[in-house]
């Protein structure tokens, strides 16, 4: 059987395992053969035409925090909604991307993972993150808070079971009773365990957090949690001090909106390699202001921010891309540090160990963007 040929891109590579100036990445089918510098591909290919500059040279996006986008929800059980969601943020170069589902009645939450799953068989979605529905009333946000409650083993082996090996995450606050033994049953069952949407102390928080406790992941830091306060310092400070420390990794929602750019700047000073860039894009990401839905609730965007009625934020109506330049331009992070918040770090986080590098082996998801962080062209599994 003939193979397909080696295609390759030249440009500025930025990612956590390669970086050069002056780059080549070769890649065939679905994967990266090699990522070397230019003077190493021409010195081995004298004889073949160098390819042009094209650009930077970037993974492809992966965001592991996303409820829908361009009208379309994956908070649903219509395969074909979800699949446009993807699509749009796949279009805008976020090549990999867990689907969030957030707290509703049981029934919808088991029929939701179990349509999610089949379109992660599929390859469309890396997987599910359930957002819920193991949260604090006091810290629900946007979750609705009449469906909220204690961890229900027999709810949690029913997801489970819906998603077949495709639930990845699960958001659950600490401070629930039951929460131990969820976690216990979640982490055998080979799920990341997320901690938010708490109004938990710091040491609860910091102790339900590796390598004490079963939380490897923060779902949206500072946001669902109370404010960091020099003598409350509560989840905020406990999160920041695991990720410092390398036990955890922390969600940024990087739309200039969840999260101010000083904070931003925090957080990747305290825990460079421990920051994952997100959307917790919602519905109206990529569309005008007006009347959506984030789960069971109506949400209302005006001058692009989404809230419920009860004045708290809904999401996000950004792009994964966009977070990445806000880290650079308002953060003052470096772009390699930006890149990785937005790549590997956050596949490692969620277990997903073909995506958000660029190496040999790897699947060839890769951006080319240009001097403004512009997006040029887009590849997923090398198409």
């Amino acid at each position: 059987m003939n193979r397909e040929p080696q295609t390759r891109l030249r440009g500025r590579i930025v990612a956590a395992s390669n970086s050069f100036d002056d780059g080549v990445v070769t890649f065939r089918d679905e994967r990266i053969v090699a990522v070397e510098s230019f003077a190493s591909w021409s010195a081995a290919h004298p004889d073949i035409s160098p390819p042009p500059f094209a650009g930077t040279v970037i993974p492809g996006l992966v965001d592991i925090h996303n409820h829908g986008g361009f009208g379309h929800r994956f908070d649903t059980t219509d395969p074909d909604e979800a699949r446009a969601a993807a699509e749009y943020h796949l279009r805008n170069g976020t090549t990999t991307v867990l689907a969030g589902i957030v707290t509703a009645p049981p029934e919808e939450m088991v029929a939701q993972t179990a349509m999610l799953s089949e379109l992660a068989a599929a390859g469309v979605i890396a997987g599910v993150h359930a957002e819920g529905p193991f949260l604090s009333e006091v810290r629900c946000g946007a979750q609705d808070p009449r469906y909220l409650r204690d961890p229900d083993p027999a709810l949690i082996d029913r997801l489970l079971a819906a998603g077949g090996g495709w639930l990845r995450v699960m958001t659950i606050a600490p401070e629930r009773a039951g929460f131990r033994a969820a976690v216990e049953r979640l982490v055998a069952a080979g799920v990341v365990v997320a901690l938010g949407h708490s109004d938990a102390q710091f040491d609860e928080f910091r102790n339900a957090l590796s390598p004490n406790g079963f939380g490897t992941l923060v779902t949206h830091l500072a946001n669902g949690m109370p404010a960091l306060h020099h003598r409350a310092p509560g989840p905020v400070a406990a999160s920041l001090v695991a990720a410092a420390h390398g036990d955890v990794v922390v969600e940024l929602i990087g739309d200039g909106v969840h999260v101010d750019a000083g904070f931003g700047a925090l957080a990747f000073a305290t825990a460079p390699e421990r920051v994952a860039l997100i959307t917790d894009a919602m519905q109206a990401a990529g569309l005008p202001d007006g009347e959506y839905r984030l789960g069971p609730q109506a949400v209302r965007v005006s001058g692009g921010v989404a809230r419920v009625a009860s004045g708290s934020i809904a999401g996000g109506t950004s792009t994964l891309l966009d977070c990445l330049r806000w880290a650079v331009r308002e953060c003052g992070v470096a772009l390699p540090d930006a890149v990785r918040a937005a790549t590997r770090t956050p596949a490692e986080a969620v277990g997903l160990d073909d995506v958000g590098d660029l190496a040999a082996g790897r699947y060839a998801d890769i951006l080319v963007l240009d001097e403004d962080m512009g997006l040029r062209r887009t590849l997923r599994r090398g198409r």
